[in-house]
């Protein structure tokens, strides 16, 4: 191991960083999107079971956007902290670290699953369920609380192994999850009968078989930062600073998951047509959006550990492949994305209303994500680095302070038009507000490298 430690540390820093960051991202942007088609999955078999079970989908992703903001917090908040402990050459410290956010981010599972099947009704109803949606909501919902514990703490296995650098490893616990989703859907749902809960089942156990994936990664010692009881530390400074540094992500999702109840609640008034119309777009924005994504978390080992060793000419480099590769892999997407767009809405409601609302949604979706490649790369430079001021405001800029109010204002001013335009309109406006803050990160420890 210790010989893996220094062949592995030796890559992170050393290695071309375009060929790096390519090597890290592959795996994981295969990841994302399966990830997102099992996600997908649940859209199109649901869909079979009519518009108001197909607007449940889009209900319930809301919530388990709040299970993967408090995973996310977590996992990048140890991951990042682990990664730059494992740059300045600090292994045992990157151990305690994941062991702590390993066992904070399983409690606060364990209580979100609690809460969530004592208020299940009341959660329906505020998350944007409508009469008709709210009975298939609260089944599917249900089995996604049940498994609530292993669903955020496996994303922290997969922030942690992505941050060593072992994408691939992470990629086998994800793709296994979604794959066995993918088959357990109509398993349960149309040969056992059970209708959406077959769905929601499905997605639980696939979840809690992701989860025990990712943690033989860690019991069989394939992976640098070892988890164990003895070194889960109860120091506050420890638990506040990966808190901390994953509290950008807990805005990210959290500030995505209220966006998308807002959206819901703002949609409803048109109906069910346009909930499930306007929730299949999310649902296909959200896969070509991995993409970005996904080659975003490429680059944030390779941003920690080159901070953790204070080579910022390096971590400059790496920003700027990470935006060229980001650019061009969205382009290829929407592209044939917008090639599509009415018929991949009709795959999962072949209902004419809502095809009619959601395929111009959908176009204007996927042009407007063209500009996201700069706002994700500084959203994660900013949190990889530990400066977390600044990521938190960048995650807040697209779901929260930014399209919350466009969102307002766009649906008193032109209804049902103005909410198929916010998100783009949002997307626009962030990118233009991430601008200053790339600039001023790199003349800072420019002046630094210089120094």
């Amino acid at each position: 191991m210790a010989e893996t430690y220094r062949d592995q540390r030796d890559r992170m820093l050393n290695m071309p960083p375009g060929r790096l960051i390519a090597k890290l991202s592959v795996p994981t942007v295969i990841s994302m999107l399966v990830s997102g088609v099992y996600n997908l999955g649940d859209t199109f078999f649901v869909g079979k079971l009519g518009t108001s079970a197909s607007g449940a989908v889009g209900v319930v992703f809301s919530y388990m956007a709040i299970l993967q903001a408090f995973g996310f917090m977590c996992g990048q908040g140890s991951g990042a902290l682990a990664a730059q402990r494992l740059g300045a050459g600090r292994r045992e410290e990157a151990s305690v670290i994941g062991s702590t956010g390993f066992f904070i981010d399983f409690l606060i599972g364990a209580v979100l699953e609690v809460l969530t099947l004592i208020f299940l009704s009341p959660l329906a109803e505020a998350l944007g369920s409508t009469e008709t949606i709210r009975p298939y909501a609260m089944d599917y919902m249900f089995w996604i609380a049940i498994a609530a514990p292993f669903l955020t703490t496996s994303l922290l296995l997969n922030n942690i192994l992505r941050y060593e650098g072992y994408a691939s490893l992470a990629m086998i616990g994800l793709m296994a999850g979604g794959l066995l989703n993918l088959a357990g859907d109509p398993l349960f749902m149309f040969v056992f009968g059970m209708g959406i809960s077959g769905a929601g089942l499905s997605t639980a156990l696939s979840q809690i078989i992701s989860f025990a994936i990712l943690l033989s990664m860690f019991l069989r010692g394939r992976t640098q930062t070892q988890l164990s009881l003895k070194n889960v530390s109860l120091r506050s400074s420890m638990i506040v600073n990966i808190l901390k540094v994953g509290f950008p992500s807990l805005t990210r999702q959290g500030l995505g998951s209220l966006s998308t109840m807002l959206l819901n609640r703002s949609t409803r008034l048109y109906g069910d047509a346009a909930v499930a119309g306007m929730s299949i777009v999310g649902r296909i924005t959200m896969l070509t959006f991995t993409v970005v994504i996904g080659i975003g978390q490429g680059f944030q080992p390779v941003a920690a550990f080159n901070f953790g060793a204070k080579k910022y000419g390096r971590l400059r480099q790496a920003f700027h492949w990470t935006l060229l590769f980001q650019e061009l892999t969205l382009v290829a997407f929407v592209a044939v994305c917008l090639s599509f767009s009415g018929e991949l809405i009709g795959v999962f409601r072949d209902d004419p209303e809502v095809i009619a609302i959601g395929t111009p949604a959908l176009r204007y979706a996927l042009v407007a994500q063209l500009t996201q490649a700069l706002v994700v790369a500084t959203n994660m430079l900013y949190q990889s680095t530990g400066r977390a001021g600044g990521a938190t405001f960048m995650s807040m800029l697209r779901s929260g302070i930014v399209f919350i109010p466009v969102l307002l204002i766009m649906r008193s001013s032109l209804g049902l038009h103005g909410i198929q335009i916010a998100q783009p309109v949002s997307d626009c406006i962030s990118f233009v507000l991430s601008i200053p803050f790339v600039i001023r990160y790199f003349q800072k420890y420019s002046e630094d490298e210089k120094a």
